[in-house]
């Protein structure tokens, strides 16, 4: 954006110099070229605080790998970084295939769709997901391409299959501010909860993963719980203990 108004600033500039009166065809070329320093100047800040979240960012997830018991791959810090700060979907897309397997979860290509990213069964049941894999730089809306492509899911699917939002949201912000921010607007919260599709978040997937790589067994109980949930945003807090009957729409 500014690049384009730099460039309509020395288009303008050079107009000046050849049409306007003797009196401003100086001044207005002068007035443009300092502009356009500022502009220069403005946009060098905006990069460099830029790298600066970016450095900050890597930071925090180098302490949140770090935390995990046992033996620190490689593989899981490029999964971590990949769910919670992708750098495009396919990566985002790859990790939740990862973590859904690492899970217990029975997961593949969606090729008898075209609406979802994937399917996801719990295994020894007939329970499936259809799986819609979305990013957004603050709350998801519903507007986002990839709600419209859970909707035309809907009246696709198959009668044992469910309709499953993953958000990575917030991307520039630290793993210690993920939890803490609201996943989709409330507004997204009741139009998903009206089309009984349920939203997790990528920061509550990678809570479960941690869990499950500390030992935790019960891990495939809350996919149970999210096969059940009417629809709406599904916090983990929800779950194991109360029943589907127990569960109330959070829009937090």
């Amino acid at each position: 954006m500014l690049s384009l108004l730099q460039l309509l600033l020395a288009v303008f500039a050079i107009y000046a110099a050849l049409k306007f009166p003797e009196e401003t065809n100086l001044l207005v070329p002068l007035a443009c070229l300092l502009t356009m320093l500022l502009l220069i100047r403005i946009e060098h800040d905006l990069t460099e605080k830029k790298k600066e979240r970016e450095v900050l960012l890597k930071g925090e997830v180098d302490r949140a790998v770090k935390r995990e018991a046992g033996t620190i791959k490689d593989q899981d810090y490029f999964t971590v970084e990949s769910l919670l700060w992708p750098k495009n979907e396919l990566l985002l897309i790859d990790a939740v295939h990862s973590i859904l397997k690492d899970l217990g979860l029975k997961i593949s290509p969606a090729v008898n769709y075209h609406s979802v990213d994937r399917i996801v069964r719990i295994p020894d049941t007939e329970k499936a997901f259809g799986l819609e894999i979305l990013m957004s730089e603050g709350e998801a809306e519903n507007n986002h391409p990839k709600i419209r492509r859970a909707l035309e899911f809907e009246k696709e699917k198959k009668q044992d299959e469910k309709t499953l939002i993953i958000a990575s949201t917030h991307l520039h912000l630290p793993l210690s501010e993920k939890g803490r921010r609201r996943d989709a607007s409330e507004e997204t919260a009741h139009f998903l909860a009206e089309h009984h599709v349920s939203l997790i978040s990528a920061y509550s997937l990678y809570e479960l993963w941690q869990k499950k790589k500390g030992g935790e067994n019960e891990v495939i109980k809350v996919f149970e719980k999210l096969y059940s949930h009417p629809g709406g945003i599904f916090h983990l807090r929800d779950t194991p203990d109360s029943s589907p009957s127990e569960f109330q729409l959070s829009l937090q």
